[in-house]
């Protein structure tokens, strides 16, 4: 007897029900963006690995996954190297390709290959799968979507503004209370000075990034592995735990980091952005938190994060400025900031919350019972005038048992089914049955596109 089939660990099917939730995650992320004037780009699911490796820090390049060349890829090894067994440098011989890890990467190599063609500032959004070879976990995949958008070519921090209004028009939409966490890595690159650590900066933001995981012993643990002395990791803990209202955190900081013109420019910016969103009537709350630190190398300015409040799963948004991007590609001088919906985690929290609208599944709203060559053919007539009408409809495609296409219906969850017999054709009729109700009516085709219409209708 054959296996039975399997996926790998990390990754998922999805059904035609789960399919259109997070479809309807995808349809409300897009139509806001459109809103703000972002414009829709897609980028190969492989980059070159010269493209990925390098600008998501040491870890980050651990969870590429990388694709062999084809044809025969060992004949440019040495037999010494093949004895090796050194999996980094076989891989680096016989890989040129990976898999995406993000979406801003490739976005970056985009705007320097495209920049001609582009009007800055571009504003752009992109809804693509993502891979990382990472330990499969709760709310943690290999393969997940992200729904990026990004804006090159303007240093403004009313971008970082809009895309917080994003970020709350998307969540409020979708129902899910959130707390939007923001922070800058130049108040980072402060802390790291007035502690005497400014040359450790990149291992002070990946162990406090780690915070919500591993707990303010696991970091203090990390930093001294890390070299960071006792006395440098005492003057952190304050700063770490830090709290108050934002306005108290920013006077705190302002007095802390004094002696710092990096540190207070940090401050400055987190300032106006706090103070512009202040003015903007958002409906989620806004808090600045040090302890945000997003591990990744590339950011140089404001960064952000969102965590669902109602459920207890990772961050489910996340981005930041990262001025410094394109100009490993060859564009300096080009400053972006932008943001990335996990959609795979917001489809988690919001199956936690049963917070999908009856109307986001898109499903069969009407079946036509199929009785027979005669009956099939008038109800197809009949179809064609209800899917013109906008109503989701289909014909069983058998000349099957009443009760086998009515369980059909059931098992697809379709409210209603239309019946066409001997009298129905006489009368240039159609019998709708309501499946929930179980009420039956002799009606016109275009009553009955009214009936289904009113019922079926969001909301009704």
């Amino acid at each position: 007897m054959a296996s039975k089939p399997s996926i790998p660990k990390g990754t998922r099917d999805f059904s035609p029900v789960e399919t259109a939730k997070r479809n309807y995650i995808f349809n409300t992320i897009r139509s806001v963006y459109h809103l703000y004037g972002f414009q829709q780009i897609e980028t190969p699911a492989m980059e070159m690995l010269s493209t990925l490796m390098g600008k998501y820090g040491e870890e980050g390049d651990k969870l590429l996954f990388k694709i062999q060349n084809s044809g025969d890829y060992f004949s440019p090894l040495t037999d010494e190297e093949l004895l090796s067994r050194d999996a980094a440098r076989l891989a680096s011989k016989f890989c040129e390709k990976g898999l995406r890890y993000d979406l801003t990467v490739p976005f970056a190599r985009y705007v320097v290959m495209h920049r001609e063609e582009l009007v800055f500032p571009f504003k752009r959004y992109q809804i693509q799968p993502v891979w990382r070879a990472d330990r499969p976990q709760r709310g943690r995949y290999r393969e997940f979507y992200q729904c990026d958008a990004d804006v090159v070519g303007s240093d403004s921090l009313l971008n970082e503004v809009e895309l917080m209004q994003i970020i709350d028009t998307v969540f409020t939409r979708l129902g899910i209370r959130v707390c939007i966490k923001i922070n800058n890595r130049k108040i980072l690159s402060g802390i790291a000075q007035v502690i005497g650590q400014a040359d450790k900066i990149t291992d002070l933001t990946v162990a406090i990034d780690k915070l919500d995981k591993i707990g303010l012993e696991g970091v203090n643990a990390e930093l001294r592995e890390k070299g960071i002395s006792d006395e440098a990791i005492d003057r952190l803990q304050p700063i770490i735990r830090l709290s108050g209202s934002n306005e108290e955190k920013l006077e705190t900081l302002t007095r802390v980091l004094s002696a710092s013109e990096t540190g207070l420019k940090g401050v400055e910016e987190s300032a106006f952005i706090l103070r512009t969103l202040s003015q903007t009537g958002l409906q989620n709350e806004v808090e600045l938190d040090l302890t945000l630190a997003r591990g990744l190398n590339y950011y140089t300015g404001a960064i952000f994060e969102v965590k669902a409040l109602d459920v207890s799963i990772g961050s489910i948004t996340g981005g930041g400025r990262y001025d410094n991007l394109t100009g490993v590609f060859g564009l300096t001088g080009v400053s972006g900031v932008g943001i990335s919906f996990g959609a795979d985690r917001i489809y988690d929290v919001l199956n936690q919350l049963d917070g999908y609208p009856k109307e986001a599944a898109l499903g069969t709203q009407l079946l036509f019972i199929n009785f027979g060559q005669t009956e099939a053919a008038y109800a197809l007539g009949a179809l064609a005038q209800v899917r013109a009408a906008g109503i989701r409809a289909e014909l069983f495609p058998d000349a099957a048992k009443m009760k086998k296409q009515m369980g059909y219906a059931n098992a697809k969850q379709i409210p209603f089914v239309a019946l066409a017999g001997e009298n129905e054709i006489s009368a240039r009729k159609l019998t709708l049955k309501n499946m929930e109700s179980g009420e039956q009516q002799l009606l016109s085709v275009e009553e009955l596109i009214r009936t289904v219409s009113q019922t079926t209708a969001p909301g009704a």
